[in-house]
């Protein structure tokens, strides 16, 4: 089973990414997470693909920061680089100005009322609309595009949009209630020849307050992480390890996995 790190790039991921490398066979990279600006995923992304080619290599693509031509340029970049798969999705608010819509034909708005973007962001379509803009209109047609599936939601739908033409998907909010309809999604992700990786959160505690103020639950602890990992084998392709911020606790976590990475 792959150990992919939930890689938070700031100004010294270069030098992480060499503490940590002997330790994961790849990187799933956050893009500007909650809105603020950090180096780009798809900049890291390229950057740690051409240093450690055999390292797998996903960088998220946040479409609400960014216009129609740096979605298409972000995706070019990461298809020109051999960069192995790509997730389109709108993600939060940003920071600064308002959260811009990329339509299908490749026409945007600005999202500047709160309401009209929370609606927009719990919709569906938005990434199925950059998806398929990225395919038709910018023909960006050789980098993977993976989708975001959620427990929260049934697995029949979470089942139904894998058979849309995404080439592999991430599941969110795994935890021991959620493990069958993990179970489920990722026979029929097999079924149809597509790679599913979940989110494996552990809780420790420094991150326990903002798992509760973003309202999630935990994956594992780190005392039973290991046993919560060897459930998976042979179920996933990977999983994504993340302590949410706590960069000792991921060391750790990444170090105890050890015993399912293969």
């Amino acid at each position: 089973m792959k150990v992919l790190y939930e890689f938070i790039p700031k100004k010294n991921f270069l030098d992480l990414a060499e503490e940590i490398k002997d330790m994961l066979d790849g990187w799933n990279i956050t893009d500007s997470a909650s809105g603020i600006p950090a180096p780009s995923a798809a900049a890291v992304a390229c950057t740690l693909k051409t240093k450690y080619p055999e390292k797998l290599s996903y960088p998220m693509l946040i479409t609400n920061y960014k216009g129609p031509v740096e979605v298409a340029a972000a995706a070019k970049a990461c298809e020109a680089v051999g960069i192995d798969g790509m997730i389109p999705d709108p993600g939060d608010a940003p920071r600064y100005g308002h959260a811009i819509k990329t339509n299908r034909d490749g026409s945007c708005e600005l999202l500047t009322d709160e309401e009209q973007f929370e609606n927009y962001r719990r919709s569906t379509g938005p990434a199925e609309n950059v998806r398929d803009f990225l395919r038709e209109v910018a023909k960006v047609n050789d980098l993977k595009l993976g989708c975001l599936v959620t427990a929260r939601r049934p697995a029949e739908d979470a089942i139904a949009r894998i058979k849309e033409p995404w080439d592999f998907c991430f599941f969110l909010r795994l935890d021991e209630q959620s493990l069958p309809k993990l179970k489920e999604v990722a026979s029929a992700c097999k079924d149809l020849g597509k790679s599913i990786f979940p989110y494996f959160v552990v809780e420790t505690p420094k991150n326990k307050k903002i798992l509760e103020r973003i309202g999630w639950t935990s994956t594992a602890i780190m005392e039973n992480a290991v046993e919560f990992a060897e459930k998976l084998e042979g179920v996933v392709d990977g999983i994504i390890a993340t302590c949410l911020g706590d960069l000792e606790g991921d060391k750790r976590l990444l170090e105890l996995l050890q015993k399912v990475r293969g």
